[in-house]
């Protein structure tokens, strides 16, 4: 009878003890639990469950049902002559998530193949290879491209109207960079490449909207300096891509967009315009100069030739340093630097330019899009990289939309649960490249159980309470009435 009793107390005690750890597991306390003890004899081996890199695209993939994705692409997007299998939402989605997760070629995709989060949001057991999607690529042409645009805008109407950004007046900065290439590519010239100095290139023109850093128009231009007609292009195309809540556009460019077309253009649109100059030499009068600060500024009405009418240009001069013995000035200015704009703003000049140096910040913005991949020339085709341009930059545009929402989420959760310091809420003021690490980049597990897939985040992992945060956030927001019309024929 002892020895019975002994070994059915050890029994219980040893239950007691499991079931201890089991509810310790499930509560996911503090403890990291026993201290892994790993060595070059530490046994290895394979498991039979499948494990994801990327456990940060579920949220992608709400995001994209939040806002009816489908819907808007069904509508909007026009297919090429090529027909995958797959069908091109899919494709698109495919070569969007490449971009996502921060590989720039569609060579990459091979690195994704078995991938379970990207197998699963495509619906498929193994993505085609990788000469599938290169086809596709290749088939793109301007009608995609313009598609995509009209795509992007209908997704910025929606989570503008989500987050409840409703701007009446926007700022959108008109910029230039150089992306050099390798080989024959149809488009590319010798010019401007300061990087890579006698090197073919393309030069692409980007727009992008001040308020929110996303971007809002553009394309793949062939390796030729900017024209007045690019720049009065894509004034044209603003109207129709923003929100419908903007009433009026402030249109900002360095001295490579000043010319009679795009004031025109502005003029025409009803937009206000301020431009760098490098071409025009006003008579500003003498007299006019006053001084704002350390800085002294003047405003003269000037027609430069062949403009149809004049202009308001302003200027503001800035003392060079004097550093020991120099010789004496034979000029009267010389003591002078000028930068001299051209604008319909009726502020003055000291305001005109002090809002015209807030247009430095596209650089930043054409920065984060060349890490996202506008430099990676897919193809010899000028066509095919224009619409693969635009599929980059709506991978960045997801990128910049998802950290809006997080912001939104950010400011409804910081003041009871002071979400700042949780890891999506880190990511609304991070850059893409370390949202990436904080949002995406988090381990996941896919497990087949109850008759359906689920993923799993490790509750050791920091990360996890963020990225399930954004997720609770996103399921909340998918499960109330949207903001919007519901599409046309919809019941």
């Amino acid at each position: 009878m002892v020895i019975g009793d002994h070994s059915r107390q050890g029994r219980l005690k040893q239950a007691k003890n499991v079931s201890k750890n089991r509810r310790d597991r499930r509560a996911g306390s503090g403890s990291l639990g026993r201290t892994p003890r790993l060595g070059p004899d530490t046994p290895y081996g394979m498991c039979s469950e499948r494990l994801s890199a990327f456990g940060g695209l579920l949220a992608l993939e709400k995001f994209l049902d939040l806002v009816g994705f489908s819907e808007l692409f069904d509508r909007h997007y026009r297919s090429p002559r090529r027909k995958p299998e797959l069908g091109c939402l899919r494709m698109v989605k495919g070569l969007l998530m490449l971009l996502f997760v921060g590989f720039h070629r569609v060579a990459h995709l091979a690195h994704l193949r078995q991938d379970p989060m990207v197998c699963g949001i495509l619906n498929v057991t193994l993505l085609p290879v990788v000469t599938t999607f290169w086809r596709y690529v290749r088939s793109l042409r301007l009608t995609q491209s313009h598609a995509l645009l009209r795509l992007m805008a209908a997704v910025r109407s929606r989570v503008w109207a989500l987050i409840g950004f409703q701007p009446q007046r926007v700022k959108v900065d008109i910029d230039t960079t150089t992306s050099t290439v390798y080989g024959k590519v149809e488009g590319s010239r010798k010019g401007y490449n300061p990087k890579h100095r006698g090197k073919k290139a393309l030069r692409p023109v980007l727009c992008f909207v001040n308020q929110t850093r996303e971007y809002l128009c553009g394309k793949q231009r062939r390796g030729e300096p900017l024209t007045e007609q690019d720049v009065a292009q894509q004034i044209r195309q603003m109207g129709a891509l923003l929100p419908a809540c903007v009433k009026q556009v402030g249109v900002r460019g360095d001295a490579e967009c000043i010319a009679w077309g795009s004031v025109k253009a502005c003029l025409e649109m009803g937009y206000n315009f301020t431009f760098g100059n490098r071409r025009c030499t006003p008579p500003f009068p003498a007299e006019g100069w006053y001084k704002h600060g350390a800085l002294e500024y003047n405003e003269c009405p000037y027609k430069p030739q062949r403009w149809a009418q004049a202009c308001r240009f302003v200027a503001v001069r800035i003392p060079k340093d004097q550093r020991g013995d120099r010789q004496l000035s034979l000029f009267k200015d010389e003591d002078y630097v000028y930068r001299v704009f051209v604008t319909n703003l009726d502020w003055r000049p000291h305001n005109v330019i002090a809002d015209y140096d807030d247009h430095a910040d596209v650089e930043n913005c054409i920065a984060e899009a060349q890490h996202e991949g506008i430099n990676a020339i897919p193809s010899k085709k000028f066509q095919a990289n224009h619409g693969y341009f635009q599929i980059v930059m709506l991978a960045y545009n997801l990128w910049r939309w998802m950290k809006l929402l997080a912001a939104h989420q950010e400011r409804q959760s910081a003041p009871a649960a002071k979400f700042e310091s949780s890891g999506a809420g880190l990511i609304a003021d991070a850059t893409i490249r370390m949202a990436r690490l904080k949002l995406l980049y988090i381990a996941a597990k896919v497990v087949y159980h109850g008759n359906r897939d689920r993923v799993y985040y490790s509750i050791h992992e920091d990360r996890a309470t963020g990225i399930l945060a954004f997720l609770g956030y996103l399921d909340r927001r998918r499960a109330v009435r949207k903001p919007w019309p519901p599409p046309p024929g919809a019941s």
